[in-house]
């Protein structure tokens, strides 16, 4: 008989290509993730990894174990949400991934109508980029993501998991109050706060400037939307800025639209094999209402203009 928590590290090495990766993503001790290893390939009788300098590559026949392994623990996914989908009670814990403008403009409010109407379930907010997250929820490591994806730029699709859409949430060009700027086009001599690179914002947001016929002087490079409202309120930097950044409070810059009126998709991912939870369907309900009701969220996406 295999044991299924032998399997799914071997999933992991797949996954990560080290032990010490596994190791640390799993709060294990290398010699710890060897051991258990080394009792599966007894468990089995075959090899399952080969050695290439410190890297680990599971052998053909790991291979086949791993793909069945995946197999097997969906179909006891799909058996746990069956199981709880007989409960009158929404319970359990559902672990999310949020990227900042969501943790920000849609988590607190979520977590409030949540806390009401389902005080039995337990909700843990990890915040991730969108792109690693996709991938950790395939994994296993979350149950469900909220993910963008940015015009002209697709998301990375698994087909282990699901989408259902959560909100088209506008973007506009941030400066100051008292600046000059009317167009994404004035902004050409400006310096710019950006995403770090790699991220689909910050691609999306340099090919604007450059279709906007210019190269962006990209002068502060951070993750945290916060620090560009900062940087943008304060006259240093003008920035390309999401509508969520603003649900439930008042914009502190001037918002200059941008040509075609762009906007993202936001949506939430579960594997399918879990999307039927209860909990996972609660927790998506209230995140789409807690948009909903978001004051001045939805006017002013349908009304703001170019710059004030």
């Amino acid at each position: 008989m295999l044991d299924l928590r032998r399997v799914s590290l071997l999933r992991e090495v797949h996954r990560r290509g080290t032990l010490h990766a596994v190791a640390r993503a799993l709060s294990y001790s290398p010699s710890t993730i060897s051991q258990q290893l080394s009792l599966l390939e007894r468990e089995v009788g075959v090899a399952l990894l080969e050695r290439s300098g410190r890297r680990v590559h599971l052998t053909p026949a790991g291979l086949v174990l791993v793909d069945g392994a995946s197999a097997l623990l969906d179909d006891l996914e799909r058996l746990e949400t069956a199981l709880d989908a007989t409960s009158h009670e929404v319970t359990g814990t559902v672990r999310l991934a949020v990227f900042q403008s969501a943790a920000l403009g849609i988590v607190p409010r979520a977590l409030s109508l949540l806390a009401d109407e389902y005080p039995q379930l337990r909700v843990e907010i990890t915040q991730r980029e969108p792109e690693s997250a996709l991938d950790e929820v395939w994994a296993r490591e979350f149950d469900l993501v909220i993910a963008e994806e940015y015009p002209a730029h697709a998301a990375p699709r698994r087909r282990e998991l699901d989408r259902v859409p959560l909100v088209q949430d506008g973007l506009k060009l941030g400066v100051s109050i008292d600046s000059s700027i009317h167009s994404l086009a004035d902004a050409a001599g400006s310096a710019w706060v950006m995403e770090p690179r790699g991220t689909a914002s910050r691609h999306w947001a340099e090919q604007q400037c450059r279709l906007a016929g210019f190269e962006p002087d990209v002068r502060f490079e951070t993750a945290d939307l916060q620090a560009h409202i900062s940087l943008v309120e304060t006259g240093h930097a003008v920035a390309l800025l999401p509508d969520l950044v603003w649900a439930g409070r008042d914009p502190r810059v001037s918002l200059v639209t941008l040509p075609d009126d762009p906007h993202r998709t936001l949506f939430t991912a579960a594997r399918t094999s879990a999307a039927g939870r209860p909990a996972i369907t609660a927790v998506r309900e209230v995140l789409a209402r807690s948009i909903e009701t978001a004051p001045g969220y939805a006017e002013r996406g349908r009304t703001e203009g170019g710059h004030p």
